[in-house]
């Protein structure tokens, strides 16, 4: 069902009781990102929040997508996988055999669907440009200051429009935007992005001023297909289109040659100098959880600015999961199965990417295999599969485990792989964003084959045997046994940061120091609550190069697998800076406490960031 620009799209939201009009004054530095944290991360308490008096004449709108309810309202349907059934029914009725003509007659009103969906460009002036500004200035614009140590104000929700010079065709996708003055912001497109790819061949050519467009709103679809990992072939707006069973209408910019949404809420033209230097953009507290550190990327100029009257600005926050991103990730996650199903691995039973690993750490795959090393060619075929290539942890199970479900996870692979058989390392392209690499955008990944029949003798660990180990190891800070106590074999293990020893060497302590079998061994920092099991994952995959931060230990009594989860500073081969984590300030935490009942958003929230606070180190957002 298609959305009648975003003010519809409000509208649904608070008919459905997923929506919080905030009329109290609040700052767009800081304070929403506070506020809205804190709504997002709650069970109870989630919704759509919309600040309505923030010092400009724009209402913000964040966390719309914030929930499954709400990508689901989003995207117009009951649940996030019927937009895969939906592809596997048009693919399998275009593609079955047909014996007679009435039989390919009937594939007409299946075609015909795809040119309903088709982008189409209008004549004359969309909603979106309802207001004209040739002497833009983007101060107008609610924009977040999301982090304390952020380099500035970020333009966080964006649809960035850009053409491929050779063959025109279109390009939308969701790129940061610093503002650094009235008229110009960075430009955050990574490498391996196609709008990076637009600007590299506009330099090529010698054109010197690459046309961008970025809209800010309309039906919802159109922010979510932006996100969507689509091949360079695929325009967004067909998705978008078949999203939302209905076309999308264009208009042609003011002062560049592209188009928009007819019905978005604001557009911001402008353009990408292909000879200017690079502008230093960052840091910013990204979706890893960490601060992504300052770096160098394209300017990029505003000629224009165009809005709705009465228009809402959209944007959303990212740091620690879960937030807004999580779910966006789900619905790519449900919605993309299919087409990889389709056209790479039929055999391909379910897919999960848990929140704990920010899309590109942990995948869990289900797999009923056929042959042996049917599960080996699945971990290749997705890790040279689009945005899969970035993945760092990738887990195959058989069909009769519940991949949701992680302590099942655990459980099985604890009882059921061989260690060194069944553990496939490789190297290969991560996101530009991941820090825990010793090289920048590359680095080890490693994949596990769960789907064996193979049932290991576990002999029970004496859980009373792990209560003399910190006496006896003084590096040891804390344990946390409770998989253990579960019969489930892996144990996690926090070190005090000032530890020299070698980890080999601590491990052999350990395991001389306990009866019973370990199958899975994690140490980690000791700021870190191992008793929060979703922290630690987090932690843990994201510190984590898995090639060098692996190795298998090996005794008379166990083979178990060793994942190093801390902080590599200081490592000897690690030269790279290692970012801290996101938490708000002090100040901000205690403002929204003392202004909280006067929001109007139910019972009070506790800041997460307190929860966090001790995993930083220093002032800085680079770790000394």
């Amino acid at each position: 069902m298609a959305h009648k620009g975003l003010g519809d799209f409000i509208n649904t939201l608070e008919k459905e009781n997923e929506l919080i009009r905030i009329k109290e004054k609040v700052s767009t530095n800081l304070e929403i990102t506070e506020i809205t944290d804190r709504i997002s991360k709650s069970e109870n308490q989630n919704k759509a929040l919309l600040f309505e008096n923030n010092g400009t004449d724009f209402p913000v709108l964040i966390n719309a997508y914030g929930s499954q309810k709400r990508m689901c309202i989003a995207l117009g349907v009951k649940n996030l996988d019927e937009p895969g059934k939906e592809i596997k029914s048009i693919f399998k009725n275009l593609t079955s055999p047909k014996n007679s003509l009435f039989e390919k007659l009937k594939l007409l009103p299946s075609l015909s669907k795809f040119g309903s969906w088709m982008p189409k460009t209008i004549n004359g002036k969309g909603k979106c440009q309802e207001v004209i500004n040739l002497n833009p200035d983007l101060t107008i614009l609610p924009v977040l200051t999301c982090w304390p140590l952020d380099g500035g104000p970020f333009i966080t929700l964006p649809s960035v429009h850009t053409k491929d010079p050779e063959t025109g065709s279109r390009n939308v996708g969701m790129y940061r935007m610093q503002i650094l003055d009235k008229q110009t912001t960075g430009m955050h497109w990574h490498m391996h992005k196609t709008g990076a790819k637009h600007f590299r061949l506009f330099k090529e050519k010698g054109i010197r001023k690459m046309p961008v467009a970025v809209s800010l709103g309309g039906d919802p679809v159109y922010t979510y297909s932006a996100t969507a990992p689509l091949p360079d072939s695929v325009d967004e707006y067909l998705l978008a289109g078949f999203l939302r069973k209905k076309k999308v209408e264009l208009v042609k910019c003011i002062s560049q040659d592209i188009e928009v949404p007819a019905d978005a809420e604001i557009i911001i033209e402008g353009y990408v100098d292909t000879l200017e230097d690079y502008i230093l953009e960052g840091p910013f507290g990204d979706h890893t959880g960490f601060y992504s550190l300052a770096d160098f990327y394209p300017k990029f100029h505003v000629t224009c600015i165009t809005h709705r009257k009465n228009a809402v600005y959209p944007t959303t926050i990212v740091g620690i999961p879960p937030q807004e991103d999580a779910w966006i990730g789900k619905a790519t996650e449900r919605i993309f199965l299919a087409p990889i199903q389709l056209t790479m691995l039929p055999e391909l039973l379910d897919m999960n990417l848990p929140f704990e690993g920010v899309a590109h750490n942990i995948a869990i795959v289900k797999l009923n295999p056929e042959f042996p090393g049917h599960a080996r060619k699945v971990i290749n075929t997705l890790w040279g599969a689009g945005q899969m290539m970035f993945n760092k942890f990738l887990l195959v199970l058989p069909e009769n485990i519940d991949i949701n479900d992680y302590k099942q996870v655990a459980k099985h692979l604890a009882n059921s792989i061989n260690i060194n058989k069944d553990i496939i390392l490789s190297e290969g392209p991560l996101d530009v964003l991941d820090h825990a690499s010793s090289e920048f955008a590359f680095g080890g990944k490693m994949g596990i084959d769960g789907t064996g029949s193979k049932t290991n003798e576990i002999i029970p660990l004496d859980v009373n045997s792990l209560s003399n180990l910190k006496e006896n190891i003084p590096e040891i800070n804390s344990i946390n046994s409770n998989l253990v106590e579960e019969g489930i074999p892996v144990l996690i293990i926090s070190l005090n940061d000032e530890t020299k020893k070698d980890l080999k060497e601590i491990t052999e302590k350990i395991m001389q120091g306990t009866n019973g079998t370990i199958k899975f061994l994690f140490f980690c920092n000791s700021q870190v609550d191992i008793s929060d099991f979703k922290l630690f994952t987090w932690i843990l995959t994201g510190n984590t190069d898995p090639v060098r931060d692996s190795f298998v230990y090996k005794d008379l009594n166990n083979e178990l697998l060793v994942i190093d989860g801390r902080r590599k500073i200081g490592n000897k081969n690690f030269n790279r800076q290692w970012p801290n984590v996101l938490a708000m300030d002090e100040k901000t935490i205690e403002l929204v406490d003392e202004k909280w009942e006067k929001y109007e958003i139910g019972e009070k929230i506790n800041s997460p960031s307190l929860k966090y606070k001790s995993l930083i180190k220093g002032k800085k957002e680079i770790i000394d």
